[in-house]
């Protein structure tokens, strides 16, 4: 029964992943939004939202060391997740459209200067986060000031994405909340109608992704322990993959329609905003210790982070073989997970 409610809740992910994308494009093209600003700042603030509120919910609301670790597990989770298997999945996810003949050419279409921005707010935030906290331990005035700067960081990168020049969104599918409407003899034609309908179709699609995700994860859940799966280890890597499904499934069906902007847009706008809103939250509200698997997993993301922005400034242009390497480092975890909690 557990593996039927796996395969549902899959399927309520990547329809609700399609609608998502959908109600993203129409909203940002009848604004007359750029791709940089649709992907890497709608797209990727809406769908980081929902794993946000987790770290959110353990450190303000399950008071001690419990939530803490929790929190700050999550909250270094999401970068990790991101920079790892995001980005392998858009890897994958080209190949695949080349094979399906929807590409010409095995390529990464993107404007260099969009990621090259992203990738750099990202390490220098990330950076600062890390870094600083491990040089001065338990230091509380240096994490409220890092805190203020994170938080003054990702304002500055809003200000910048949005002035940036960036190709406009291609030509989209009809809204489809508009088109079902249509059945019912209720054409919209105004302008302020589509936005809110798209607005609702994205909030819809959200709300049933989220729940979704949750019904994966629980079954997931169930099936480890069912399987016995150290609960530590589902935690560790199960749980984080599940929880970003969203993003991925977003990124995924992007890039396969050719629109690798907002696709990787979608990932390098979240990394920016995880490493940004949530961290300072982190920051202010716990004691902000990283050690051991999570400073692994953050050394990776800052890593992998800066291998892509020196090949990008020097290369203009991402293959995606490179993407390869993110997978790599994805499992090079997983076995350090392993190893590390088996007795």
């Amino acid at each position: 029964m557990e593996i039927l409610f796996l395969i549902l809740a899959l399927i309520i992910i990547l329809i609700c992943a399609e609608l998502f994308t959908n109600g993203i494009e129409t909203f940002g093209k009848k604004l007359s939004l750029s791709q940089a600003v649709t992907g890497s700042i709608l797209a990727a603030v809406g769908t980081a939202l929902p794993e946000t509120i987790i770290p959110l919910t353990a450190i303000l609301f399950y008071k001690g060391e419990a939530g803490s670790h929790i929190g700050i597990g999550a909250i270094l989770g999401a970068p990790f997740m991101l920079t790892t298997a995001g980005l392998f999945l858009v890897g994958i996810g080209v190949f695949l459209s080349y094979l399906l003949k929807k590409r010409e050419k095995l390529e990464i279409y993107l404007e260099a200067h969009t990621f090259i921005r992203d990738f750099s707010f990202f390490l220098i935030s990330y950076s600062l986060a890390i870094f600083f906290p491990l040089v001065f331990p338990n230091t509380r005035p240096l994490h409220y000031f890092v805190a203020f700067i994170l938080l003054i960081n990702y304002l500055m990168y809003l200000f910048l994405t949005f002035r940036a020049e960036s190709l406009k969104i291609e030509s989209s599918k009809e809204l489809y909340l508009a088109e079902w409407l249509k059945v019912f003899n209720l054409i919209l034609k105004r302008q302020i109608f589509l936005l809110f309908l798209s607005l609702l179709q994205i909030f819809l699609a959200l709300c049933f992704m989220i729940k979704g995700a949750h019904l994966f994860v629980e079954n997931l859940e169930i099936l480890s322990q069912k399987w016995g799966m150290d609960p530590l280890l589902f935690s560790l890597i199960l749980a984080p993959l599940a929880t970003e499904l969203p993003e991925k499934f977003n990124s995924f069906l992007w890039v396969l329609r050719k629109k690798d902007i907002l696709a990787i847009g979608n990932m390098t706008g979240a990394m920016v905003f995880q490493s940004t809103f949530p961290v300072s939250i982190g920051l202010l509200f716990t004691k902000w210790e990283i050690k051991g698997l999570a400073l692994i997993s953050a050394f990776i993301a800052l890593s992998l982070g800066i291998f892509y922005l020196l090949f990008l400034k020097t290369f203009k242009k991402i293959s995606p073989y490179l993407l390869i390497i993110s997978g790599f480092c994805y499992f090079i975890y997983i076995y350090l997970v392993i190893k590390t909690i088996s007795p």
